[in-house]
């Protein structure tokens, strides 16, 4: 069984696949040759990029989270601050010191190779680590696949790396969604109820629940980050990459903070709420776009959703609270760990519709949980959240994490708000189930072109004119 904390990692921008697990597995590569007693002896290290990696990578940062890997640093504690530094020096020394000690000669346009027309039949996101010793002679080879949401698999297995991942002996397993609204029915348990007891199986209950906090509070730094304010707010107001995308949502904050205070406006006038989620989303995206901190839920492509829903939830619904908070990122992980495990949320494997259909599916059930919806009612919120994004495809324009990424959070969001409000006006009954969407959106993902999962060959990506 997959952790709530496999679902909801800590990282940087801008991709959970194209960039956090790359740097997973440049340190994953960089430890075992630690572990193998090769280190002292690595005299250079080369890197492959392949599929998607490599036709998106640039844009994505991949090349950014190997280096940054191979360093040593882990997505959870690298400064974002310091990043451009960092590169800067390896750049323009052209050494790189692997684990932070041992130095090698590195030059990254030379050591860092992008074969995007090049695919490996495992994964569409493949890295291949090289390292040499001085005289050029291979000292170790492996095949490292980034398969979404910072999850790393090796070329020996295909089961993804994970440091949060729950004993056998949890109470409560689930592999499908019957098996899930099945177990809560016959135990009295919420969704989130459920979650909970099988984290404890692994961690004390102070462990999860500031576990759970911290996450919500990295989300809310993120938001207020990306919306202009706090202390370490990002200034810039174009987001990076030739695009040169205005920052949107800090004015849309200014505009929204504004009404506020204007006495002419009737409370709960128009969609103003819808307004500030569109806000939310948009902040933690285009925080994501600048590389900085982020939650991946379920991924940094479709990391505006949740924060912004759970804002709503904070803002806007009635009796709010922190166990509300709890309990949405609990019945939420428990929908992502479905998808996880029996479909994707790789964009490169299964289009957009693995991330940001699977965050809307997520954050749809978690806030018609936190609504008092029956299990069903959850189930079915999923259901609807996914059912319209199915075939929703990944053609991120320039290979950047901006178009139509930015606003795909916003209207992602905004639409798990009304599947949890559809849900929640019915009684719990409905045609398609959870896992037959699941399915359908897996067999969606295969039946795909290539070229419109996360390769910028298709759709926006080359019908937009790039100035």
């Amino acid at each position: 069984m997959l952790s709530v904390f496999d679902i909801f990692k800590i990282g940087i921008g801008p991709s959970s696949s194209h960039t956090v697990g790359p740097m997973r597995a440049g340190r994953l590569f960089a430890c075992q040759l630690q572990q193998a007693g090769m280190l002292e002896t690595v005299a250079g290290v080369r890197v492959k990029l392949f599929g998607s990696l490599g036709a998106t990578g640039r844009g994505h940062a991949t090349d950014t989270g190997v280096i940054l890997g191979l360093t040593g640093e882990s997505p959870e504690t690298v400064d974002p601050a310091r990043v451009a530094d960092t590169l800067a020096t390896i750049r323009g020394d052209h050494v790189l010191r692997l684990l932070g000690t041992h130095p090698i000669r590195f030059d990254a346009e030379y050591d860092i190779l992008f074969r995007g027309n090049e695919l490996r039949p495992e994964h569409p996101n493949a890295l291949g680590f090289t390292a040499l010793d001085a005289d050029g002679n291979l000292l170790l080879e492996k095949f490292y696949f980034s398969v979404g949401g910072g999850f790393v698999t090796q070329e020996t297995s295909q089961t993804p790396s994970s440091t949060a991942a729950l004993p056998d002996a949890c109470p409560w397993p689930f592999a499908s969604g019957t098996e899930l609204i099945s177990l809560a029915g016959q135990q009295g348990l919420s969704i989130a109820q459920l979650m909970f007891a099988n984290e404890r199986s692994q961690r004390s209950e102070e462990e999860i629940r500031s576990g759970l906090l911290h996450i919500w509070q990295v989300m809310q730094d993120c938001v207020q980050r990306g919306l202009g304010q706090g202390a370490d707010a990002s200034m810039p107001q174009y987001l990076p990459g030739r695009l040169h995308i205005r920052r949107r949502a800090p004015a849309l904050f200014q505009r929204l903070s504004g009404q506020l205070s204007d006495p002419n406006r009737q409370p709960g006038e128009s969609l103003q709420s819808m307004d500030w989620v569109n806000a939310f989303a948009m902040a933690v995206n285009e925080e994501n776009a600048l590389g900085g901190r982020v939650v991946t839920a379920p991924t940094n492509g479709a990391a505006g959703i949740i924060p912004a829903v759970l804002h709503y939830y904070m803002r806007f619904v009635p009796g709010a609270s922190e166990q509300g908070v709890i309990d949405f990122l609990l019945t939420a992980a428990a929908i992502g760990i479905l998808y996880k495990t029996n479909a994707s949320i790789s964009g490169a494997e299964v289009g957009c519709q693995g991330e940001v259909g699977v965050a809307c599916s997520m954050a749809a059930a978690a806030l018609a949980a936190v609504q008092g919806g029956s299990p069903q009612q959850v189930e079915n919120a999923a259901e609807i959240g996914m059912e319209h994004n199915l075939g929703l495809t990944c053609d991120p324009v320039g290979g950047l994490v901006q178009i139509p990424c930015v606003e795909r959070n916003a209207m992602g969001a905004v639409k798990a708000i009304n599947a949890a409000r559809l849900a929640l006006l019915g009684d719990g009954s409905h045609y398609v189930s959870l896992d037959t969407v699941i399915k359908t959106m897996k067999q969606t993902g295969a039946d795909m072109k290539h070229i419109y999962k996360e390769t910028s060959l298709g759709g926006l990506a080359v019908n937009v004119v790039e100035c």
